[in-house]
């Protein structure tokens, strides 16, 4: 076995060696953090899903005619198209063990769009409910109209929570790259 050669400024190449219990954590906690980006993807994609049915016939009520519910709408589905990437991101992380940008870039990444995203989903989310709150009264008639958006806007929040969720495991590993320079805790 050969052994390190030095760098040509003179110093001593370091070797990072891990043990497989550490390869095991590490796959672990990559698979944890699937499970709550496929359940944000789930609920993201669910309420999207809700709010772009919610229309009962021609004269009725209709989603895309209230901003607050247009809102809900897009913000589930960029979280959902961001959840599959980064469910994509996590599988190759997963499976090759290396990330798909270089470490210090997917680690803020990460850690930037789950913050960004979790505060979409919960502004959009609220101003969702603001509006079935206010629309109490017109829901005597349309009674589907509005159970179908309270439903959308639950699923929603649901989203925030994983993705929420998320954002505390990816800036779990940011602590522990500025720590130790890798996104590892071990």
């Amino acid at each position: 076995m050969r052994s390190p050669q030095p760098h040509r400024s003179g110093g001593d190449t370091q070797q990072h060696f891990q043990s497989t219990v550490s390869v095991q954590k590490l796959k672990r906690f990559n698979s944890l953090i699937l499970v709550f980006r496929f359940a944000a993807f789930c609920f993201s994609l669910a309420s999207a899903v809700f709010m772009l049915t919610n229309s009962r016939g021609s004269d009725s009520l209709h989603w895309y005619n209230f901003d607050a519910f247009r809102y809900v709408f897009a913000a589930n589905a960029i979280v959902a198209i961001y959840s599959l990437f980064e469910m994509a991101a996590s599988v190759w992380e997963i499976s090759r063990n290396a990330t798909l940008f270089p470490e210090i870039c997917q680690v803020w990444f990460d850690f930037g769009h789950d913050q960004v995203f979790a505060y979409l989903l919960l502004s959009a989310n609220t101003a969702g409910t603001e509006l079935a709150r206010t629309l109490k009264d017109t829901c005597t008639d349309n009674k589907a109209f509005c159970v179908q958006s309270d439903i959308a806007i639950v699923l929603g929040f649901a989203g925030f929570l994983f993705l929420g969720i998320s954002s505390l495991f990816s800036g779990f590993r940011v602590v522990c790259f500025i720590i130790n320079g890798s996104r590892f805790y071990v």
